[in-house]
């Protein structure tokens, strides 16, 4: 985590709010307050600072009824507060490949890297149905910092894989065929088809994987 960040963020109810937040698509204070059980003034003076120093916007979500309401999310500041695995380094392996061995080195090099991967987790999945084995996988991500978790309910589009952060973003943002060696990858696990779809708003990061029971 980037400590200076921490710093500035300072009290542990700021943190607990950007944590809170990280896994939605953003929050009104009246469910913040729901989920913490502060003080509505107390959340709403912690969300006013946080969007003073670049950490949360605000949109309106439209209701059935009446005006659309104010909800907080955050913004792309945020990211470096939460587990990276990928950095500098790692990038500059991959671009020296591609000048050392040829412009197709780096796709080679990672999509060595993600079969290694899914057979890994394949010899670690134990599980005779595709949930149990989805959240087997999920448990796993989960530990890697992928905040990742089992959406069974219809109304959200299906059986998913939903993720809300990638610990390595920085590579998916330089090199984006790992969107689909990471699809490759949960299809092999779950032995079912994936569809893998990508969300990103403000600081917003949704990776659905989904798949049928």
């Amino acid at each position: 985590m980037n400590q200076e960040l921490l710093s500035q963020i300072g009290r542990t109810q700021r943190l607990e709010i950007l944590n809170i937040l990280k896994r939605t698509k953003g929050l009104s204070v009246n469910e913040l307050v729901a989920k913490l059980g502060m003080s509505y003034m107390g959340i709403k003076q912690h969300c006013l600072t946080l969007e003073r120093d670049g950490y949360l916007d605000t949109w309106r979500r439209p209701q059935k009824m009446g005006r659309p309401e104010m909800v907080y999310r955050l913004t792309r500041r945020t990211h470096d507060l939460f587990p990276c695995d990928s950095n500098d380094l790692t990038l500059q392996l991959l671009s020296s490949s591609k000048e050392i061995y040829g412009p197709n080195a780096p796709e080679k090099l990672l999509f060595h890297v993600f079969q290694r991967q899914t057979e890994a987790l394949k010899a670690r999945v134990n599980a005779d149905t595709v949930e149990e084995r989805a959240k087997e996988l999920v448990k796993m991500r989960e530990t890697e910092g992928f905040m990742s978790q089992v959406v069974t309910d219809d109304k959200d589009g299906g059986p998913q894989i939903l993720e809300c952060h990638s610990p390595i973003m920085n590579l998916l943002d330089e090199y984006p065929i790992i969107a689909r060696f990471e699809q490759d990858m949960v299809e092999g696990v779950l032995a079912t088809p994936v569809r893998r779809e990508e969300t990103r708003t403000s600081g917003l990061y949704e990776c659905a994987f989904f798949f049928a029971l």
